[in-house]
């Protein structure tokens, strides 16, 4: 197969797009097909697994300037993509970028697959942004245009489908479970950490207003415990003021990254608009026990009292309960512990990619039998 990626956010932005992107990217070359990635922003590699990155314009946000928003440059769009001439268009948390996009596609006739990743109206919401509810409308016409939107969990996909989103299906996300595993716990690592022995509370993740970091400030005042948080982004400074005790690792990357989630005693997320959450699953690879809101993408990941405890999203009360029930108890900690890997180890990448490209070759069997008796819409390969 011939794929053109469009997405919203890539390299050298780190986020959960970027992510996916990179491993549909790596998915593709490693199974032998084409790819083209076209991508908003001018820094950044301009080749990725082999395929070409094709850049377009882009503004940065004003509520949150590391993020660039893709512009809907038609010109750049078109020509790249009828270049290529692909047999599908994959649609990365469509946006600006994305509506451009999949208009031209149904006028070309070639058949897209949308992913939807990201809570554009919960992020603005978060932000103070006046319209967030007329966001929807705006992803709903991009969505209602492709030929089938995947949903990384139940929760999204019922929120979607009772905005009369139509055609979606689920497709989770997978997690690298030989990179993240329990036996990367560092005991050194720990000691630097936690010099008194403390039970060792941790985040991992963007540090930016959506994501309500500075929760972890009631977490602080648990007795006996360190809180870590492992990233950056622009609320890093407001919270290294707020959060006072806290270590700050900065972002990490390889093995650094696996030691830090495999050294927690307990994982916290504090983001409340999540449509997966893929840090929750690589701390459950590391077999660490979580707690979450019970809100969004998390509730697929986290079976309360099997795996980790939830709270209600907005409550801060329970928030402290549920980590200090496991920060305090090492019985029910080891116990969550015990089964934290197994309820995510069958979700390989591996096995992820497997379904993508059953969801590419269903969009594309109709495609083809159409095109079968026609003269093709692109300039042939």
């Amino acid at each position: 197969m011939r794929v053109a990626i469009v997405t919203e956010s890539f390299l050298p932005q780190v986020n959960g797009v970027t992510n996916s992107v990179c491993r549909v990217a790596d998915l593709l070359a490693a199974r032998g097909h084409q790819a083209l990635v076209l991508a908003p922003g001018h820094d950044g590699p301009t080749r990725y697994a082999g395929f070409p990155v094709v850049r377009t314009p882009s503004v940065p946000l004003p509520v949150y300037r590391d993020f660039a928003l893709g512009l809907p440059a038609r010109r750049t769009l078109t020509t790249a993509i009828r270049s290529f001439s692909p047999d599908l268009v994959h649609l990365a948390s469509p946006a600006l970028m994305g509506l451009a996009t999949v208009e031209a596609a149904r006028r070309w006739a070639l058949p897209t697959v949308a992913v939807f990743q990201t809570d554009l109206p919960g992020f603005a919401r978060r932000y103070g942004l006046p319209g967030h509810e007329h966001l929807w409308s705006g992803l709903r016409r991009v969505h209602a245009a492709a030929d089938r939107t995947l949903v990384p969990s139940s929760a999204t996909m019922e929120a979607l489908s009772a905005r009369g989103f139509p055609r979606l299906a689920l497709w989770r996300r997978g997690v690298d479970t030989d990179r993240f595993r329990p036996e990367h716990r560092d005991g050194a690592l720990r000691r630097a950490l936690a010099p008194g022995g403390e039970a060792i509370i941790g985040y991992v993740g963007r540090l930016a207003k959506d994501k309500r970091v500075d929760l972890l400030e009631h977490v602080l005042k648990l007795r006996g415990v360190k809180v870590v948080v492992v990233g950056d982004g622009p609320e890093l400074p407001r919270l290294r003021r707020r959060l006072r005790g806290a270590v700050f690792t900065g972002q990490r990357t390889g093995g650094d990254l696996s030691r830090l989630y495999a050294s927690l005693d307990v994982f916290v997320h504090t983001g409340a608009d999540e449509t997966f959450c893929q840090t929750v699953q690589e701390a459950l690879a590391s077999g660490v026990p979580v707690v979450a809101p019970a809100a969004g993408g998390p509730l697929d990941l986290v079976e309360d009292g099997v795996n980790g405890l939830l709270y209600a999203p907005d409550s801060v009360r329970e928030l402290r309960v549920a980590v200090g029930r496991l920060a305090h108890n090492r019985a029910l900690r080891a116990d969550l512990a015990g089964r934290a890997r197994a309820s995510v180890e069958h979700r390989t990448w591996e096995a992820v990619g497997d379904e993508l490209l059953a969801h590419y070759r269903s969009v594309l069997a109709p495609s083809r039998e159409l095109a079968a008796g026609e003269s093709p819409a692109l300039p042939a390969r």
